[in-house]
């Protein structure tokens, strides 16, 4: 990993072309991709980033925005929330992490990847600036983000739906002064940052509440609702819980003419909304989709103009990538970025529900710092059969050494193999027409996947999803 002092001298007197663009992004430090970061305010550094920003002329201060922070289901929420404002007619941004394969998938406008050229314009006014911030230089992330901020203000957008990276206190994210904020679902994930328990974890993602801003949170254990309900007292911020101050319901349904869906029913200030289907499969997307719901709402009471007509035909209208995702139909395969415990179960759960299949193969692969018993734990409750293989990344947990502790924790069986590609050979071998293969565990590893399937089957147009 390049040091910061390598980093500098290695940002470019001017980016002509889009692989210039891309070569200065990924000479920045990313911590996405270090096994160990160290959470201090000298790795994450709201200070550097406003430096950063103030070189570019504040542009995260000229657009309304969402900001989303919590463990699972941010990109679901922001998305719902993104395609419903959009419908709506609304030029509406959105910024999520990680991407599958196009780092541009991260930066969206009215559901458009930004153009490669205007990344590549933006990134050389990103790059004169970090040149002139002297002996700090920006991390991967910050300069992403600040790209995203100059984007959407010279896009002039109505409201821009954020996404927190890691944490929410220290996340780069954090400059903004949203209109509304919103913390989904908090479970255990990035302990070795956040902390190792449930309080530790919600104060950092707390850490988004700001003075007088509303906050929506997602239905919370007894201890995060603790702290987040005392942190908004602090700051004297309106904190509405979905299934609380918000009447919140939703139940499974499944019908020959419409198949297995959930239905959400909301009510929150002067919006009313029954029995909505959600998108998106999974009891946790019923819930994701309660605070997009809410977050709509309170932006219709800050003064944001939106019909809720159109607003719930784009809501309809949302597709999600690496989140259930079928990328190929003979075998069928189906990819998520499922990669806690919290979200291996609700993926499980969700696939039981809504997928009809007879047997499941999943092919996983996740991070060294993840909690690997309990996403061991979900797997073994849905799969017919694993196969534990490397995610691509430094950060990659070793699969020989997943398989030894699922067969010793399970006493099921299960096969490694070193690759993707050869991961895919095995469950290919070992699956009919019925059956499904599932790869999960990891964002990176489904990006893998989605790019290693189309090559694999790029002249078999029958049996590709379109």
């Amino acid at each position: 990993m390049r040091s910061r002092s390598e980093a500098r001298k290695k940002v470019p007197v001017s980016i002509r072309n889009y692989q210039a663009a891309l070569n200065f992004l990924n000479s920045a430090t990313n911590y996405e991709k270090m096994t160990r970061v160290g959470y201090n305010t000298t790795n994450f550094s709201l200070a550097r980033m406003n430096r950063l920003l103030a070189g570019l002329g504040n542009p995260h201060k000229l657009f309304k925005s969402v900001h989303i922070a919590g463990t699972k289901g941010k990109g679901s929420t922001a998305t719902m929330l993104a395609c419903m404002l959009t419908n709506s007619g609304l030029r509406t941004g959105l910024y999520t992490s990680p991407h599958l394969v196009d780092v541009r998938e991260r930066v969206q406008l009215n559901g458009e990847m930004i153009p490669q050229a205007e990344m590549t314009r933006l990134m050389g006014k990103v790059a004169a600036a970090a040149r002139k911030m002297g002996g700090e230089s920006p991390t991967f992330f910050e300069i992403l983000t600040a790209l995203t901020f100059m984007y959407y203000a010279e896009q002039e957008v109505d409201v821009a739906v954020i996404e927190a990276g890691l944490g929410g206190r220290l996340d780069s994210t954090n400059v903004l002064k949203p209109e509304v904020c919103a913390i989904t679902s908090i479970s255990f994930d990035h302990m070795a940052q956040l902390g190792n328990t449930l309080e530790k974890i919600a104060t950092e993602k707390a850490g988004i509440i700001k003075p007088g801003v509303p906050i929506v949170s997602a239905p919370q254990a007894k201890d995060v609702r603790k702290v987040l309900t005392q942190v908004a007292e602090e700051v004297k911020a309106p904190l509405f819980f979905t299934g609380k101050e918000i009447e919140f319901s939703f139940r499974f349904e499944s019908s020959r003419a419409a198949g297995p869906q959930t239905r959400v029913s909301l009510t929150a200030g002067k919006s009313r909304y029954e029995h909505l289907a959600v998108p998106l499969p999974g009891d946790h997307q019923a819930i994701n989709c309660g605070v997009a719901l809410s977050l709509m709402a309170i932006l219709k009471e800050r003064g944001v103009e939106i019909d809720d007509q159109l607003a719930i035909q784009g809501l309809a209208k949302t597709y999600l990538p690496g989140r259930m995702e079928v990328i190929h139909e003979n075998p069928r395969i189906m990819i998520d970025g499922a990669h806690n415990a919290a979200s291996v179960e609700a993926l499980m759960r969700a696939i039981g529900q809504n997928v009809t299949y007879d047997s499941m193969v999943v092919i996983f692969g996740c991070r060294t710092d993840k909690d690997i018993p309990g996403m061991l734990e979900h797997i073994r409750l849905g799969a017919d059969k694993v196969i534990f293989t490397n995610t691509g990344s430094m950060r990659s947990a070793d699969p020989a050494e997943l398989a030894a502790e699922y067969v010793e924790r399970t006493g099921k069986m299960a096969q490694v193999a070193q690759t993707l590609d050869e991961a895919l050979d095995i469950a290919e071998r070992a699956v009919t027409r019925e059956d499904l293969i599932c790869v999960a565990g990891s964002f990176h590893l489904a990006g893998q996947a989605k790019i290693l399937v189309e090559q694999r089957y790029k002249d078999d147009a029958r049996t590709a999803v379109a």
